[in-house]
């Protein structure tokens, strides 16, 4: 058995390739704007916009997914209000 001794905690240094993941549910479409903000600082987002009247869902569902498209991003539709989106360097496998 090896001894415990105290040792100082591995400092976490920022992932230049963004892998964190950001969940969102918006209520209104300003919150849309905050996920390709996201995405401009390479962070995948869920997005889910169940919590939105069905017209600005679509709204932001169109805006969102032009910002990813203008930032070479992709996207992939989950569920029926639920999409996630990422920077173009993510590896998204499909099945």
């Amino acid at each position: 058995m090896i001894p415990a001794k105290a040792e100082q905690p591995i400092p976490l240094v920022p992932n230049p390739w963004g892998q964190e993941v950001l969940v969102m549910h918006p209520h209104r479409f300003n919150g849309a704007m905050e996920a390709i903000v996201a995405l401009r600082q390479q962070k995948t987002v869920v997005l889910n916009l169940s919590l939105m009247p069905a017209e600005e869902a679509q709204r932001a569902a169109d805006f969102v997914s032009g910002g990813a498209f203008a930032l070479d991003g992709q996207q992939e539709r989950l569920g029926e209000l639920v999409f996630l989106f990422a920077p173009h360097h993510v590896d998204l496998s499909r099945s």
